[in-house]
């Protein structure tokens, strides 16, 4: 038994481990996390909204209004580790952003477009299969799954004070 007094569980195998912590994970997350239109939550106001859509601008892995080229520069010094991502706000197309990202001895962008549906913003790699209320949604997805990317996202860049 746990401090919590509920049954602990031994697990040897590291698959297993792994695939046992990824659901506690995604249970905690259920739990502890209500997201905005989320079963449970309570309806979204058009300030916790608009309050949904910029949160992400506290993730260490957001750097706001960097150019293409300062990111390649960040992930390069971070090193070409598959994995290696940062989102950005896209300098070419002002209402999206970027998700950049290191594979194969390369540097890969993305654009995270910007959905609506039923009056509700999402953000989708996938032109709308996949579907986030916000950035960090998204990234913890990707995190957790390859989907259309060429590999999970590892390891972020963090921002650097100027």
């Amino acid at each position: 038994m746990d401090f919590s007094g509920q049954k602990t569980r031994v697990i040897e195998n590291p698959t297993e481990a792994l695939s046992v912590a990824v659901e506690e994970g995604l249970a905690w997350r259920k739990k502890g996390c209500l997201r905005r239109g989320s079963p449970g939550s309570p309806p979204a106001s058009p300030q916790s909204s608009a309050t949904s859509m910029a949160i992400h601008r506290s993730q260490p892995w957001f750097h706001h209004k960097i150019s293409r080229e300062e990111a390649q520069r960040l992930i390069i010094q971070q090193g070409l580790v598959d994995g290696v991502f940062l989102v950005r706000d896209s300098q070419s197309n002002p209402k999206t952003f970027v998700l950049s990202m290191s594979h194969g001895q390369k540097i890969k962008h993305f654009q995270i477009i910007p959905v609506e549906d039923d009056g509700e913003m999402f953000h989708t790699l996938d032109d709308g299969h996949t579907r986030f209320t916000d950035l960090i949604q998204l990234v913890e997805f990707y995190q957790l799954n390859k989907g259309v990317l060429p590999c999970k996202l590892k390891h972020y860049c963090a921002r650097i004070a100027l």
